[in-house]
Parts: C-alpha cells; sequence; structure tokens
C-alpha cells in the first residue's frame, strides 16, 4: 500500500491538531441515517399525498389505495408543442424609441409600447398544451382494481417511501390476508417495477384488474399479457410533428395464476399469490423509436425475478445517494408520527431536529429521481404531474426557478446532475443568437423568462414578466459553478464559448443611460416586481435593474476568469473589464436597504415573493458579511422589509439569504415555515406558501423549486464555500445543537465531513479530489497557531488554515477537549 509522509501540527493555545494524510479517514455513521423514510397511516386522498419515483427520466406515483390504486407515471420528455418562429419585426423598430421613453422618465408610456410591439410572435405561453410553446404532460395513469374473495377490514396500514431506497411499500391485512406491495423505478433496468403479494397461509387470495387510461390522445390495446399504450400529442398546429409516446405493462406471475384480456384495455389477474408488473415508457423526443425502446427495456429484464431487479436498482441507485450523510439528532416519537401529523406536529412544536435531515435528503433524493446524464434537466415540477395542463406548462422558468432546482446539485454531491442543465443551456444558443440579432441587433445569445424544450428564448407575451433579459447569463453561472467544483479544465474548454456568447450579447446591448452615464440593460426588468412612478402608476419595465447589474458582472467576471485560466481571448477580456466598470454599483437607498432599481422607487408590492436584488448576496458573492460587511446589513434590512411568509420557493430562498448573513436562527424559521402543512391546490402568489403532506414545495401549486432551495439552503447553513475558503457551521442554529454531516462538496475539488456538539465545531476533514490549494476558516478566536512540525505544507493567512493538496489528500481537524 502506498501511503504519504503524514505531518502534524497542533495549535497547543488552542487545543486545536490537526493532521494531513494520504489515506481516508472515516467516520461513524449517524444514528439510522441511512434508513430515513417516511409514512402514511391510509392511502392518499390527493395527489399531493402521493409518493413520487423517479430514476432520472421515468416517474411514478402510486396512491397505495386498497381496493382501487392508481399510478400517475411521468416520462421527462413528454412535451407537446414544437418549434415556431417567434420574431416580431415590430420589436427591433421599436426599440430606440422604448429606450428614449425610459431615458426620460416615461416608463409607463415605455411599457405600454412594450405590449404593443417588445413581445414574441405567435401564442408565447399562454394555452401551452395547445400552442407551439407547448407543455409538459402526464404520459398515462395505470389502475388496478383488486378482487378480494370477502369484504373484511382492513388493519395495519402503512405506506412508506423510503429515501435511502428509492422505493414505496405498501402494507396492510385485509382480515387475515396479509396484503404487501412494493414499487421503484429502476436506476439499473430503466423500466416501473411493481410487486405484489398476498398470503395468509392457506390460499392464495390474489386477484385484480389492471388497466391503462390517458384524458386524451392515447390508444390502449392488450397482446397477451401486456398493456400497451400509444400516440401523439399535440404540435401546435394539429399537425404530425408532435411527440409520439407509448408505454408497456407486461405482467409476470412467478408462481403461477391465471390472466384474461378484459376487453381491448385491461388485463384481468386471478389465483396469484404474487404478481411483478413491468412497466416501460418512452417517447420519440430524442429521436427513437418508440416501440423499440419500449420493447428492449421490457426483453432486457426478462427472465429476473422481483427480487434480483430490486437489488440491481438498489445498487445503481445507493451510489449517488449514498455520497452524502446528515444527522441533527432524534426525537424518536415525532419520526413515528405519519408524515401528515409530523409536519402538524412541527408547526405546534419544532423539537423534531431529524425532519430537517429527512427534507435535505428529500432534496438530493428528488434531484437524483428527476434527472440523469443524457436526459433533460428537472423543469417546473421535477419529473411528476398527474395532468395534461401543467401549472405555468411545467416549463424552465428562466428568472430563478430552473436555476433553483440545481443549487443543491454540487454542494450535495451529486455534480453529474448538473450536467443535464449544461446541455440543454448549450442546446439554447443557436436560437439565442437568433432572438439577439432579432429583438435587439446584437451579437451573442439571450435568453428572457421562458424556456422549454424547443429552444424558445423569445420575450413572453407580458413585458411586464417577459422583458427579463439575464437569464442566459444568470444560466451561465451554472457552466462556471460547475467548473469550480470539478475543475475539470476540458470540460472548462467546452462551456467557455457559451459564456463567451453571452457577454458578447451585453457587450452589445449595454447602452449608456445619459442621466447617470451608466451602462444599462435597457428595456427590463426586476423580475415579476412593479414599482410605483410619481403619478401613482405602476410600472415594471426599466433601464436598468440592480439584479442585472449584479448578473452581468458577476458574467464578465466569471468569463474574464475562464479565459485566463485558458490562456485565450485577452482582448476580449479587456472589454468586459472596461465594460463591467461602468455598470452602476449594488447601492444602498436612503432607507438603508439595497436599491431594487437604478432609481430609488418604491415597490408596488412590499412583500413581493422575488426578492432579486440580492442576487449578489445569493447564489453570487458580491455582498458578504466578511468583505462587504455594509451592503450585509442592508440586505439584512432588505430581507426584514421583504418580510418571511411568502410562496413556498421564496421561502427556499429567503433560507439561504439568511444563512449568507450567518442568521442560523432566522435561516432556520424560514426553513420553520417553509415546513408549514399546506393542502391549498390554487394559485397563491402571496403568502399560501409551504409543504404538501407528501413533502412536495406548495407555491401553490406545486412547484419543486421551493424543495431543492430549501435542501440547499440547510446545506448552506452548514457549509459555505463561496467567498474562496470554506466556512464550518457558518449559520447553525439552536435546533441542530448536536450533529453531523459528511459528504458535501466545496468549490475547488474538494469533500467535507463535519461534527459539533453543544453547537461547537468538534472535528472536520477535507478530502481533496483534485489538486488545489484550499483556505479553511478556523473557528472565531482560533487565530494563533503552534505547530510541532518544522515540516508544513500548509501556512495560515490571518484566520484561515491554507493547504496545497493533492486529490486523495485529507485535511483532518479535531478540536480537543
Amino acid at each position: 500500500m502506498n501511503t504519504k509522509k503524514v505531518y502534524f501540527y497542533q495549535a497547543v493555545s488552542l487545543g486545536i491538531m490537526m493532521m494531513l494524510c494520504g489515506v481516508s479517514c472515516h467516520t461513524e455513521k449517524s444514528h439510522d441515517e441511512q434508513g430515513l423514510e417516511y409514512h402514511f397511516d391510509a392511502p392518499a386522498k390527493m395527489w399531493e399525498e402521493t409518493f413520487p419515483l423517479g430514476n432520472g427520466r421515468i416517474g411514478m406515483m402510486p396512491d397505495g389505495g386498497i381496493d382501487t390504486e392508481s399510478f400517475v407515471l411521468n416520462e421527462i420528455s413528454m412535451w407537446s408543442g414544437s418549434r415556431q418562429n417567434t420574431d416580431n419585426p415590430e420589436a427591433l423598430k421599436a426599440l430606440p424609441r422604448i429606450r428614449e421613453l425610459l431615458f426620460t422618465s416615461k416608463n409607463y408610456e415605455a411599457q405600454q409600447l412594450m405590449y404593443k410591439s417588445f413581445v414574441c410572435g405567435g401564442e408565447g405561453s399562454r394555452n401551452g398544451p395547445e400552442v407551439p410553446y407547448g407543455s409538459y404532460q402526464l404520459l398515462g395513469n395505470l389502475n388496478i382494481s383488486y378482487l378480494y374473495e370477502d369484504q373484511e377490514d382492513t388493519s395495519d396500514y402503512r405506506r412508506s417511501l423510503s429515501l435511502s431506497e428509492a422505493t414505496v411499500y405498501t402494507h396492510f391485512h385485509r382480515g387475515e390476508t396479509s396484503c404487501q406491495r412494493q414499487y421503484f423505478t429502476s436506476f439499473a433496468d430503466d423500466i416501473g417495477v411493481i410487486n405484489l403479494k398476498a398470503s395468509n397461509g392457506k390460499k392464495t387470495p390474489l386477484g385484480m384488474v389492471v388497466s391503462l387510461s390517458r384524458p386524451e390522445r392515447a390508444k390502449i390495446i392488450v397482446e397477451g399479457n401486456d398493456l400497451i399504450m400509444s400516440g401523439q400529442l399535440n404540435d401546435g398546429y394539429n399537425g404530425e410533428k408532435g411527440v409520439r409516446f407509448g408505454a408497456k405493462v407486461r405482467v409476470v406471475m412467478p408462481a403461477g395464476g391465471e390472466i384474461t384480456a378484459q376487453g381491448d384495455t385491461a388485463l384481468v389477474i386471478a389465483n396469484c399469490p404474487e404478481a411483478t408488473l413491468l412497466i416501460a415508457m418512452a417517447t420519440d423526443y430524442f429521436g427513437k423509436e418508440v416501440d423499440t425502446q419500449l420493447d428492449n427495456a421490457i426483453n432486457a429484464v426478462t427472465g429476473k425475478d422481483a427480487k434480483t431487479l430490486w437489488k440491481r436498482h438498489y445498487a445503481a441507485y445507493s451510489k449517488l445517494y449514498d455520497r452524502v450523510k446528515v444527522d441533527f439528532g432524534s426525537v424518536p416519537e415525532k419520526e413515528a408520527l405519519p408524515i401528515n401529523d409530523r409536519l402538524l406536529a412541527f408547526h405546534h412544536d419544532r423539537n423534531d431536529p431529524s425532519l430537517a435531515a429527512l427534507y435535505y435528503q428529500f432534496g438530493r433524493y428528488l434531484l437524483i429521481s428527476a434527472t440523469r446524464p443524457g436526459s433533460l434537466p428537472p423543469n417546473l415540477q421535477g419529473l411528476w404531474t398527474n395532468t395534461v395542463s401543467t401549472p405555468w406548462n411545467g416549463d424552465y422558468h428562466a428568472n430563478i426557478n430552473v436555476q433553483m432546482n440545481h443549487w443543491i446539485a454540487e454542494q450535495g454531491n451529486l455534480s453529474e446532475l448538473h450536467l443535464p442543465l449544461i446541455e440543454w443551456v448549450k442546446k439554447q444558443v443557436p436560437s439565442g443568437q437568433h432572438t439577439a440579432r432579432a429583438f435587439y441587433d446584437a451579437r451573442g445569445w439571450v435568453m428572457h423568462i421562458l424556456g422549454n424544450v424547443w429552444e424558445f428564448t423569445a420575450p413572453g407575451e407580458h413585458p411586464s414578466w417577459g422583458a427579463t433579459n439575464t437569464s442566459a447569463a444568470w444560466l451561465c453561472e451554472h457552466l462556471y459553478t460547475h467548473w469550480q467544483y470539478t475543475h475539470d479544465k476540458d470540460y472548462l474548454s467546452e462551456v467557455y464559448p457559451v459564456m463567451k456568447e453571452a457577454s458578447l450579447f451585453f457587450v452589445d446591448m449595454l447602452v449608456e443611460d445619459p442621466r447617470s452615464h451608466y451602462l444599462v440593460t435597457a428595456p427590463t426588468t426586476s423580475p415579476e416586481n412593479a414599482y410605483r412612478l410619481p403619478d401613482g402608476k405602476t410600472a415594471s419595465v426599466c433601464a436598468g435593474s440592480t439584479m442585472d447589474n449584479q448578473i452581468v458582472r458577476e458574467l464578465f467576471t466569471n468569463t474574464i476568469e475562464a479565459a485566463a485560466i485558458l490562456g485565450i481571448d485577452k482582448d476580449f477580456s479587456d472589454t468586459l473589464a472596461q465594460k463591467r466598470l461602468r455598470l452602476m454599483p449594488t447601492t444602498i437607498g436612503p432607507d438603508g436597504r439595497i436599491m431594487e432599481w437604478l432609481e430609488n422607487y418604491e415597490e408596488a408590492e412590499p412583500h413581493h415573493r422575488h426578492v432579486s436584488h440580492l442576487y449578489g448576496l445569493h447564489p453570487a458573492n458580491e455582498i458578504s458579511v466578511d468583505a462587504t460587511p455594509e451592503l450585509a446589513e442592508a440586505a439584512r434590512r432588505t430581507l426584514e422589509a421583504r418580510g418571511d411568509e411568502s410562496t413556498g420557493w421564496s421561502m427556499a430562498w429567503k433560507i439561504n439569504f439568511w444563512a449568507r448573513l450567518h442568521d442560523g436562527e432566522h435561516a432556520w424559521k424560514l426553513l420553520s415555515d417553509l415546513l408549514r402543512p399546506c393542502v391549498e391546490k390554487g394559485y397563491n402568489y402571496a403568502n399560501g406558501g409551504g409543504t404538501y403532506p407528501n413533502l412536495f414545495d406548495a407555491h401553490p401549486p406545486f412547484q419543486i423549486d421551493g424543495n431543492y432551495g430549501g435542501a440547499a439552503g440547510i446545506g448552506e447553513m452548514l457549509l459555505q464555500c463561496q467567498n474562496g475558503y470554506i466556512e464550518l457551521l457558518p449559520a447553525l442554529p439552536q435546533a441542530w445543537k448536536t450533529g453531523s454531516f459528511s459528504g458535501i462538496r466545496v468549490i475547488g475539488g474538494g469533500e467535507v465531513s463535519a461534527a459539533w456538539e453543544d453547537g461547537k465545531l468538534k472535528s472536520a476533514t477535507l478530502k481533496a479530489l483534485a489538486d488545489g490549494v484550499f483556505k479553511v476558516k478556523l473557528p472565531v478566536g482560533h487565530s494563533k497557531i503552534t505547530l510541532n512540525s518544522k515540516q508544513t505544507p500548509f501556512q495560515t493567512e490571518g484566520n484561515n488554515l491554507v493547504a496545497d493538496l493533492k486529490a486523495g489528500d485529507d485535511l483532518i481537524i479535531q478540536l480537543m477537549e
């Protein structure tokens, strides 16, 4: 075994011992962390009580019904619509006049002109399922009607989702008969599996009718032991270019039984102690023929029993899920409650620390389940929908939502699950280049708020929200973030042209405001928010916004850094640096808050769900407690004025904000608010946010970004690295007095584990996954270090420990009593 010379050093006066070694150091497993699950004691009464299963491409949501059980089936590319021409020749003609109006403080008139001219051609996203923009839709419904031999009472009902296994279990007794059901979407074999058993020691009572259905555009047939669905979605023109889709359900009876067809749409199973349903789902979105995909998937698992299929599934899934562990303590009596009762109990008594650990891992679980390399990124509902008309079309809103979906990816040690978004972004570039020319007469590429699978990059149909034009720039942050966490130079060279083209758009599009002489994005908005004009009217369109400046400044900075790393484009970098200097800096208004617009307007809605002008606090790092304390204080005042209660995803974002401000108690308060029990299904844009019984985020309605953002916020409370150094437990609340985590990733290609007691760090380990220099901020007050070795591969900078590590090295910090 090859080992590296071990260096020890000790901070004697502080009781800190640190070690650099070339071998891994393992921590003990936390309490039952690998067994994280939650459960109900009754079948689902609404879709938001069903459990989400997915393997990154296909999804399945069983409701656990006793007499009749329904499964919503999903496939990530199940999109209506098609590519379209969104050009609007009037937009470019009107652009000079729009800017003239804005620069003469006639913002309302500018907005009125934009409604007449500066919008996408065609229908936009209105009526998505029936127009070219399209909508994400369910694939279909699988229904099982169980045939019991008697009508005895049901008892001991329990259905649960095991996060560590990505498996749902349902168990109950029907009289003396034990009914056991197991469901999973295989990460190994790319099929859905339902295993059904019934036994009472005397007979084989399992019988059922299995059927497939869909609200529209589907045909169902029976072939032997197979149910087959096929259909084609609307392309938006009622033509023949819509996505074709299909599903095949094969019934396998390993212990024998009888199966017959019931008409053309159902199968009847009788006298069977065990049945396994194998479910294949596919579309031709990626160019592969549907029937071939279905046949290949089913035939590949023929002859494998349910136990073998599950073992293969678990082995593949656990390689992702098991990378991270979290433990905040346990209150067993709370954990024993059904999840709907547990959420209600937490609302009244927040002494349930493992609920936060569950929520963090649920966020990781949802990302693992909703996407995978080669697939599409998770949309507004991840992978799951139960309708043909998904809220907001289930699209890729790019003014925070699709970005928030990926905040957990790098931090949560799921870096490869960032790749579907990155590939999706790369596909938008040609369309975005066309939009830049057609609407702005600019080079480069642009994207506005709306995104789908058809490369829609034009302004939205309503300028009040559709005029935002920095979405491509924000998405480029994700391209660069993936490099920061992986240090894969080949990857950086692949995505640099995308970043350069996004920067090039702003080189051309930025225009000088003659009033301030700053360069501004005009026209634009502060996403979805409005302000009051001196005459009492409200408007959204403006000349520049704080968020735009923060995003463009970050884009230019990242592009300059990437070019330097690759050793290219010095002249272009110089141009970006010059433009960057001419952007208005983030500014504190007379009331001590961060200004949202470049003029000190009054918000039309002071408690608006978007807090876009704090982009520089999170996800960017322009504002920080240590480097810019005055801006950090202004950000705090901004958040206090905005308030806590809001939509689910907004509260999730605020968890991250408060964590960045090192206020663990306020971050915890927001997390607790996010976990507020919710059953509301209608649209609520104000203060209805919370958590549905199955832990889905409630906007309402369901929007998955709150789940991902809330989980990322928990990670930010535990560990931060955005300011050039690793900071352990920066926002730890009193509710998590003692705990541990392992496997959380940091910028530079590192993986961190830590444990604490009574709110104080006890130990930490940094594993280098790539060569590099890592800085670790030592706990407050621990600035003096006495070394016991003259040979030290580290140094100190103020309160930071600096270590030059090679891939595979571990830096271990142990705080001594």
